[in-house]
């Protein structure tokens, strides 16, 4: 393979960008840095101590959030870095004067992402920002729930799966895993409550989580039938717009299957958001061991999730 000099990169005349660069050129445009650093600093190490000076928090800030775009691994991210221009120029590295962080160096700041419940936090700090910028909460709130798969082997140290994860039945198929239950505004749909259990526990059980109480309208699937009274408890002015469902001594009837139709136009905007999750990002299995990483994880991916969900207005801005 011929190598092509820094110069003839610098000058190619036959090039075109590719869609992975129009994304993060995006990106840096419309995330709030700075006020996502600031939550961190107080966490991070202090440079004025004495040691090798840390790696600037945006700069790795960068690296994490292109970790879950791309799905990468802690090592997979720092090759990424030198095999990926595009990535390079979003996180600010030119490998002429200075390497890549190493992927200890990455592990350590996502440990750190872990420690302190900073998913959570950026989270909130990101919902603030879109608020801000216009996209405010509505009065309707779609609940919904997905399933994230666990590795089910036992060839590992301890001969046992991760203890928080748990086995459930979906139709006729099992799962082992965590769920992802999340409260959705009808309008925008935009996440506006998260919330990470073992896959066993029932979609209802986690429904006053995913409420913000203003609601007048909530939909959700025939999992949140029956629930009138933590609906009257946790947003008292909401009506009921959870699918009716059947069972073996009562089939619905034809006016309650329209109604469910009908219901289904707006309670399936949901299945955008688990797209952009699991196609777009990638997230179809768990990485890490214990359910509060995972949960650390999927609160920050909620969070980009509202950031590309919010992508056109914030440009437009």
């Amino acid at each position: 393979m011929r190598q092509q000099s820094f110069a003839a990169e610098d000058f190619e005349r036959y090039r075109k960008k590719t869609r992975k660069e129009i994304f993060l050129e995006e990106m840096e445009r419309i995330i709030p840095w700075n006020e996502l650093s600031k939550a961190i600093e107080p966490h991070y190490p202090n440079p004025k101590k004495a040691g090798r000076k840390p790696i600037g928090i945006e700069r790795m800030l960068r690296i994490h959030f292109l970790q879950h775009w791309f799905e990468l691994s802690d090592p997979g991210a720092e090759e990424a870095l030198y095999d990926s221009r595009a990535m390079r120029q979003f996180v600010g590295i030119d490998l002429g004067k200075e390497p890549v962080p190493d992927e200890t160096t990455i592990l350590n700041f996502r440990h750190l992402m872990e420690q302190n419940n900073l998913g959570d936090e950026l989270f909130r700090l990101v919902n603030v920002y879109l608020s801000e910028n216009g996209l405010k909460l509505n009065r309707g709130t779609i609940v919904d729930a997905t399933i994230i798969s666990a590795a089910t082997s036992t060839k590992n140290k301890e001969k046992m799966r991760d203890p928080d994860m748990h086995q459930t039945r979906k139709g006729n198929q099992w799962y082992f895993g965590m769920k992802t239950h999340i409260g959705v505004d009808s309008k925008t749909k935009l996440i506006h409550s998260v919330a990470v259990t073992p896959a066993n526990v029932h979609d209802s059980q986690v429904l006053g989580d995913l409420l913000h109480g203003e609601e007048t309208r909530v939909w959700g699937d025939s999992a949140y039938a029956g629930q009138k009274e933590v609906l009257r408890e946790k947003a008292p002015q909401a009506q009921d717009f959870t699918q009716n469902k059947g069972c073996r001594s009562r089939s619905l009837t034809e006016s309650e299957k329209a109604s469910n139709k009908n219901k289904s136009k707006v309670r399936s905007k949901v299945e955008h958001i688990f797209g952009i999750m699991k196609r777009r990002f990638g997230y179809n299995k768990v990485r890490y061991k214990g359910l509060d990483k995972n949960a650390n994880s999927v609160f920050i991916k909620c969070a980009l999730v509202n950031i590309v969900l919010a992508k056109r207005k914030l440009l437009a801005a």
